[in-house]
């Protein structure tokens, strides 16, 4: 049986992918080691806490003993990176939390992986021939778009948030370690996930929790800003694929084919709410433009041609469809 650390399970896309992958791979065991920090929430993971091919361990990453503890104990031979600081607004508040999380983290994991698997020669030992360490990252390590153009693999570094900065030094390790010690890892860079689970913080869930509560729905700037917006199970095959699959050091571009400016976004939302928990007038007379966010990004948008070529991925959800299974989600975890 293979075993798998996975790192920050009981965040949003986490807690999505451990259900999903355990489904599908009932010859892997689980630990997933979670901090609890606000974003972690072991209620999305009710699912599988009975499973017998998972395990939950409340923990930092940045506690090197008990990474190398739990190595040790359980032998493993993959590593899922999940864990990461990633709201942006909280990143330019306190930029501190996601340099300790996001690089010393990192590098904790990712060196401990190391030490583990390779000799001092930096050759796998026989039981470790085949591990690799998954790293998930995201498209703001690119910078931003005008109104043309994709990132691909090949795009320059420029991040423009302590956040996206934190992410590509991350990233920067994990290229490192294939560098200088032929670790076998593989990196996705994603671009913004949506669906089931999400912390209430984010864009989507905000709208979708301030239009059912009658508050004002705020929307920075004049909401011209524009994402490629990810259906989070379209996202856990991708990164399936890329930890069976994906060549060793190579980096793959994550996409939905989705670009939409955030007021389409809440626009969106609000006529699906109209439809299926009307109110007396339209929710969309509840958006209201604020002041933009400091250093906000204009645009995203991925070029995902290279995992769709080289490991056969493919986004089944386009963002309507998308959508509707995540406003029907939340409305019935608020019991409506």
């Amino acid at each position: 049986m293979q075993k798998i650390l996975i790192t920050g399970g009981a965040g949003f896309i986490g807690a999505n992918f451990i259900p999903y992958f355990l489904k599908n791979n009932s010859d892997h065991y689980i630990v997933n080691l979670d901090l609890l920090t606000y974003a972690g929430d072991l209620q999305n993971l009710e699912e599988v806490e009975n499973n017998e091919n998972y395990n939950f361990v409340k923990g930092d990453i940045c506690n090197r003993k008990l990474v190398e503890d739990l190595f040790k104990e359980h032998q493993f031979n993959g590593v899922i990176h999940f864990a990461a600081e990633s709201h942006v607004d909280n990143s330019i508040k306190n930029p501190d939390a996601f340099i300790k999380t996001n690089i010393n983290g990192t590098f904790t994991v990712l060196d401990v992986a190391k030490n583990h698997w390779l000799d001092s020669s930096n050759n796998y030992k026989e039981a470790f021939k085949n591990a690799r360490f998954h790293h998930i990252s995201t498209d703001e390590v690119y910078g931003t778009l005008g109104e043309e153009g994709l990132f691909t693999e090949e795009t320059p570094y420029a991040p423009n948030s302590p956040y996206s900065a934190s992410k590509a030094s991350s990233d920067f390790l994990v290229r490192s370690y294939f560098h200088t010690y032929r670790l076998n890892v593989v990196t996705t860079n994603c671009s913004n996930n949506y669906g089931p689970k999400q912390h209430q913080e984010k864009l989507i869930p905000t709208i979708i929790r301030k239009a059912i509560a009658g508050e004002d729905i705020p929307i920075y700037g004049d909401g011209k800003n524009i994402r490629d917006w990810l259906y989070v199970l379209d996202h856990c095959n991708a990164i399936e694929l890329a930890f069976k699959k994906g060549k060793a050091g190579e980096t793959y571009n994550v996409g939905g084919n989705n670009e939409h400016t955030n007021l389409f976004i809440a626009n969106s939302i609000c006529a699906i709410l109209d439809k299926v928990y009307p109110n007396k007038n339209s929710y969309k007379q509840q958006i209201t433009f604020v002041k933009d966010r400091l250093g906000h990004d204009f645009r995203y948008a991925i070029d995902a041609s290279k995992i769709e070529r080289e490991l056969g991925w493919k986004a089944v959800e386009n963002f309507q469809s998308g959508i509707e299974k995540t406003i029907h989600w939340y409305l019935k975890k608020l019991n409506i």
